[in-house]
Parts: C-alpha cells; sequence; structure tokens
C-alpha cells in the first residue's frame, strides 16, 4: 500500500469520527427526555387511617394495694416457708463430713467396671489416673451426689442442686460403664 494512500484513509477516519461528535443528536436526546418526563406519572398509594386510641378507666379500688401489711406477711410467710422446705434438703450435706470424690465434678470421673464383694456391687472408677470404690450410700461430684444404685454397667445418683428460682431440688444422675477409659 503506497504511503499516500494509507495517509488518505487516516484523515478520512478521522473526520468521521469528529463528526460523530458534533452536537446535532444532542436535541433529539433532551426531546426524548422531556416526553419521558411527561409521561411518568407518580403513583402514591394513600395512607390508611390511624388507629383511635380508647382510653382506658382506672378504677383504685379494685387494685391490690402492694404495700398492705397483708399482702407482706402473705409474701413473707411464703419465703420462709420455701426457705424452710429447702433447707431442710440440703441442712444434712452441709453438716457431714465431705468423701474424696466430692472434689471432682462428675464429667471429670468415668466408670470403668465393676465387681461384687462381700454380696454388695461395687463401681470401679477411674478420676486423674486413680482408680475408687465405690458402693451404695458413697457420695460423688460436686452436686452433694449420693449413689443409690450400682449396676453391671451404670451407677445412679441423687444430686441436690438449685433451680432457676435458687430452690434446691432432688435430681438423679448417671454414669455409665466407658469400656474404652484410659
Amino acid at each position: 500500500m503506497n504511503k499516500a494512500v494509507s495517509g488518505t484513509l487516516g484523515l478520512a477516519v478521522l473526520a468521521g469520527s469528529l463528526a460523530g461528535c458534533a452536537p446535532s443528536g444532542e436535541g433529539d436526546l433532551q426531546k426524548w427526555m422531556s416526553e419521558q418526563r411527561r409521561q411518568t406519572v407518580p403513583r402514591v398509594s394513600p395512607i390508611s387511617e390511624p388507629k383511635r386510641y380508647e382510653p382506658l378507666s382506672y378504677t383504685e379500688a379494685a387494685a391490690l394495694d402492694p404495700f398492705s401489711l397483708q399482702r407482706l406477711t402473705q409474701a413473707l410467710r411464703r419465703d420462709t416457708s420455701s426457705v424452710s422446705n429447702s433447707a431442710v434438703l440440703v441442712a444434712p450435706e452441709l453438716n457431714r463430713r465431705k468423701e474424696p470424690l466430692e472434689s471432682y465434678p462428675l464429667d471429670a470421673m468415668a466408670m470403668v467396671g465393676s465387681l461384687e464383694r462381700g454380696g454388695q456391687r461395687v463401681a470401679l472408677i477411674k478420676v486423674d489416673r486413680l482408680l475408687y470404690q465405690v458402693r451404695v450410700g458413697n457420695y460423688l461430684g460436686q452436686n452433694f451426689g449420693r449413689v443409690m444404685k450400682v449396676t453391671e454397667g451404670e451407677v445412679t445418683l441423687r444430686e441436690i442442686v438449685q433451680d432457676a428460682a435458687g430452690e434446691w431440688i432432688e435430681r438423679s444422675a448417671a454414669l455409665q460403664l466407658q469400656e474404652n477409659a484410659k
């Protein structure tokens, strides 16, 4: 291709591109935008009617006086009776000597076996690489857990714990035989 022909072709392309940038097309764009604005109608949904306020009448005679002497004595009786029931349950546990396995939580213990000694079933409990023999009547765990039953595969105990209201209640717990306990 000749140098003169390629230069002329380049000038023609440049002139064509400059002609495309001319302001002649802006009028059409402005016309279309104004037409679209006229055709677009905003739609606003109506707001619902507010709820009517209905005042309640206050009747002082029907309400109980929170500071009445009768109400206070009832509350005190209820509190002292629940404390006495709760204290009856936990008082003997606080007055006895603690056993060695009561310093460990139940989840730190593992039942690794059982045997029979003198006609009585004995569970073998492993804690911190030490082996303990546990019989009915012994205590385990940190919740005053007393052994109620020893079977070949399980130790059942009764614990005394506080519920969400702070009351002392009894619940049952169990340690099951763990064959792979190391």
